[in-house]
């Protein structure tokens, strides 16, 4: 016995459920609601912040709010960072227009600086996004714009990979007598630099084979190890490996391109660039920053500071003489020449803060220093065993050596200027705090300060490029950027309105829609329009036609051929579809390319056009398709208007 199935209820051609609309209008809300930001622009701004960990307290904050008053100056908002009983870190005071701004920012250095020693706030001109309360509080922002959009400095630097290869080679040197002298009994022998490595000599190819057999078991990882003979004793030759100096390099740039970056947060700027470039370079972009001076001050210190014990069992006038004891280094003092070990006690990776003042007692100029709790343990397990003993501070500074090949400026080395600044008595244990004399002026103090707090760079690290560009000019680029979109959009949408009548009207629709959802997805993301970035966009829009064009041929092919006309719509996207995926698929996979190799502006290009890609297939095929079914779906069309 058959019985007949009941045929499950289809959608009439040319029609989308209920849910899809749905979606397509919860899409199209949201991009609209989040690409909002971007017409309500930005507020002139002053950004107010402490170096390091410096509070800014209340009092100074209605101390700054009367001094607007007394200027005549009245912000539009003054917004702090979340209070705490110290203080807060960071403010931004919006203004209605640029002079006010100016002004804002003199009364605020007046009370948060007030004096030469006194220099531990940055007051930065900045321009805040001016996005409603209750937008910005549901993620709302506006896109981030480029240097070349918004104006500001461009720094190329270069790290002395030679000075980061020579630090790892110190601690290599260090590390090889540490295992020497682990051993049972110890070993004895001699260790000198070679060129990437260590060469150590012995008395005797039993210590020989013992000192190669601890090595090898301790730092196999780094180093390769040949066991040799020269001059009639055995040595060992221990240099590191291809993929331990890879690390070092690579450890270097990282690591100088966090401290900068730290550095770049005492100037205010609100979306700096700082990204690696090539094997031994950092690209620094600071936009809205017009202040070079101060920019290259921050950025250039490449000061560190070392601690080291005096050492006073050398003969100071044999190293005067130039024997100079290999464990040590004369330097010149005010106090005349004084022998100092080589080894450091603590370094200056473990301070946290540097500020100038005065000794409260002789009123001279003074730098307080501050550690963390390692480098504060350290400093007082080696006070409490050198009481009596003279602690020496060395100021290390790179200077960098440039030359000029091809018409261009080129790094080609860099000179190590150690410079001994105080050597007072150690009284006493002491830790985290502590203070630097020496015959100071006030200026002197001030930037040594600066240079300590900026952070010790893992390499010294110099400018070898830099570009301003002014905030006109970014403005006028913006202006172009907008100009040429508007006249390709334009130029686009009228030959699609001419050509294919109603569904050229279609296409417009969807063309729009999709700029909205770039702005959005950009928006949401992040990420930074750049001149390139909107020579992406132009791009996007001719592409986005693309695909709308292959539909409505394919559609023209159909009623040529005979279709009906709901067939036609049916057949023509349908078709049409896999043409179009596969285009902007390998469309795809170019600008995953060029962002993954490319570099600034071309990186800039690849994330709108990957943007566009995504965003034209939605538009083109989903949206531009729930308004033809709209207007066709569900019904009989004798006619088509394309």
């Amino acid at each position: 016995m058959f019985v007949n199935q009941p045929n499950q209820q289809q959608l009439p051609i040319n029609t989308y459920p209920k849910w899809k609309y749905v979606l397509i209008i919860i899409v199209l809300a949201l991009a609209f609601l989040y690409a909002a930001p971007n017409i309500f622009g930005e507020d002139p701004a002053v950004q107010l912040s402490g170096l390091r960990d410096t509070k800014i307290t209340q009092s100074q904050l209605e101390q700054i709010e009367q001094a607007w008053e007394e200027k005549g100056v009245e912000p539009i908002s003054v917004k702090p960072s979340s209070i705490g009983e110290e203080g807060v870190q960071k403010v931004i005071a919006r203004f209605s227009k640029p002079a006010d701004q100016l002004k804002a920012r003199e009364a605020a250095s007046d009370v948060l600086n007030p004096t030469l020693e006194n220099q531990n706030y940055v007051t930065a001109l900045n321009l805040a996004p001016a996005t409603p309360q209750w937008l910005a509080d549901i993620g709302g922002a506006p896109m981030k714009l480029g240097l070349d959009l918004r104006g500001g400095i461009h720094f190329l630097m270069q790290v002395d990979m030679e000075q980061a290869l020579k630090r790892q080679q110190d601690q290599l040197r260090r590390d090889f007598i540490d295992t020497l002298t682990d051993q049972e009994p110890s070993i004895r022998g001699r260790v000198e630099p070679i060129e990437n490595g260590m060469l150590l000599s012995f008395r005797n190819q039993e210590d020989a084979e013992r000192a190669y057999k601890a090595l090898y078991q301790d730092h196999a990882n780094r180093i390769e190890l040949s066991l040799e003979e020269k001059g009639g004793r055995p040595v060992i030759r221990g240099t590191l490996n291809k993929q331990k100096l890879q690390e070092i390099r690579d450890n270097a740039i990282e690591q100088n391109r966090l401290i900068l970056s730290t550095r770049v947060n005492s100037l205010g700027v609100a979306e700096p660039l700082i990204q690696r470039q090539g094997a031994d370079r950092i690209v620094v972009q600071l936009p809205g920053v017009q202040d070079s001076a101060l920019a290259k001050q921050i950025l250039g210190a490449t000061a560190s500071l070392e601690f080291r014990l005096v050492n006073h069992e050398g003969d100071v006038v044999a190293a005067r003489n130039g024997r100079v004891p290999s464990d040590s280094k004369l330097f010149d003092s005010e106090y005349g020449p004084i022998l100092v070990y080589n080894d450091v006690e603590v370094s200056g990776d473990h301070l946290t803060n540097a500020t100038a003042t005065f000794d409260p007692q002789t009123n001279e100029p003074i730098v307080s220093v501050r550690l963390d709790s390692e480098g504060g343990s350290k400093m007082s397990r080696t006070t409490a065993e050198n009481v009596n003993n003279q602690l020496a501070m060395i100021l290390k500074e790179s200077r960098p050596i440039f030359d000029i090949k091809d018409g261009k400026r080129v790094l080609v080395g860099s000179k190590l200027e150690e410079r001994l600044i105080s050597a007072p008595n150690i009284n006493g244990p002491f830790g985290s705090r502590f203070q630097i004399t020496g015959r100071f002026t006030q200026a002197e103090t001030q930037d040594l300060a600066r240079k300590l707090r900026s952070g010790a760079l893992i390499a010294p690290t110099f400018i070898v490029e830099e570009r301003t560009i002014g905030a006109t000019l970014g403005e006028e680029n913006i202006e172009k950027g907008v100009t040429s979109v508007i006249i390709g959009f334009a130029l686009v949408l009228a030959f699609m309105l001419l050509y294919y009548k109603l569904f050229g009207l279609v296409a417009n629709v969807a063309l729009s829609l999709n700029l909205v959802l770039i702005v959005c997805v950009m928006s949401l993301m992040g990420a930074t329009l750049t001149l390139p970035g909107i020579a992406g966009i132009v791009l996007t829009v001719g592409m986005a036609v693309d695909a709308n064009v292959l539909i409505f041929e394919r559609i023209r092919e159909e009623l040529r051929a005979g279709t009906r006309p709901a067939q036609a719509i049916d057949k023509g996207y349908a078709q049409a579809l896999s043409t179009i995926a596969d285009a902007n698929i390998t469309t795809a996979i170019a600008a995953i390319i060029l962002f993954a190799i490319g570099t600034g502006p071309v990186k800039g290009f690849a994330i709108t056009l990957f943007i566009g890609i995504l965003t034209s297939m939605f538009t083109a095929i989903f949206v531009s398709r729930g308004v033809v079914n709209l207007m066709y779906g569900g019904r009989t069309v004798k006619k088509l208007s394309i």
